[in-house]
């Protein structure tokens, strides 16, 4: 099974929100790269919960993917601030997914300790200049940060 990490800023959508609500559109993918990962996500691929752009930026807890990839909507929405001028009904180049809740860390695991780790040393995020919202978790990745928590 792929494994996946996905970032998102606390103040917009945090793993506590994604807890409460139980399942929610993942929508707001600006990156093609990142856009293309969305859509390699199938439902049941798992994925590290990010939260970034905030004090203590690092991995929060980890979502489910809950259903296949579907054109973005915010960027038909010219209220939205994700709202792509150039999408239309038939022409709509970004897509979103349902995620849902799967487990809230007791504390986030911070960025530093993260890049502190070898075995992390070819995950994406912790190399200089990644700065994609959503990118592939390695395996061995993947079983590496679940000891840290």
């Amino acid at each position: 099974m792929p494994y996946w990490l996905m970032k998102s800023e606390p103040d917009e959508l945090s793993i506590h929100d994604l807890q409460r609500l139980g399942k929610t559109r993942w929508d707001g993918v600006r990156n093609y790269q990142a856009r293309n990962f969305l859509r390699a996500m199938r439902p049941g691929d798992q994925f590290f919960f990010y939260h970034s752009s905030c004090p203590q930026p690092g991995i929060a807890g980890i979502g489910r993917i809950d259903g296949e990839v579907y054109p973005d909507p915010t960027a038909l929405d010219p209220q939205s601030h994700y709202h792509d001028p150039k999408a239309s009904p038939e022409k709509n180049p970004w897509s979103a997914l349902d995620v849902a809740f799967v487990e809230a860390f007791a504390e986030v695991l911070p960025l530093q300790h993260l890049k502190n780790n070898p075995l992390l040393a070819e995950l994406a995020l912790v190399q200089r200049g990644s700065r994609l919202s959503v990118m592939p978790v390695g395996e061995k990745e993947w079983t590496a940060i679940l000891a840290m928590r």
